[in-house]
């Protein structure tokens, strides 16, 4: 029964390794997503962020009245 247990603890053990290994090896394809260059002004960009907000309310509060007069 140990046998069994450090085998599978071994194999586990060697499979992870490797995919750790080439998980450090790989250069990523895309750069990272959250660096983020300002296209505008911090006032400009929070009013398209206002009107983002703006357009999904809207967009819930219609569906909210079509499902309820449904």
């Amino acid at each position: 029964m140990f046998k069994l247990i450090a085998a599978a603890g071994l194999g586990a053990l060697v499979a992870l390794s490797s995919y750790a290994v080439s998980a450090q090896t790989t250069a990523p394809t895309t750069p990272h997503q959250s660096a983020h260059r300002p296209t505008g002004s911090h006032r400009s960009e929070m009013r398209a962020r206002r009107n983002v907000v703006r357009e999904r309310s809207r967009a819930g509060a219609e569906h909210a009245r079509k499902m309820r007069t449904q």
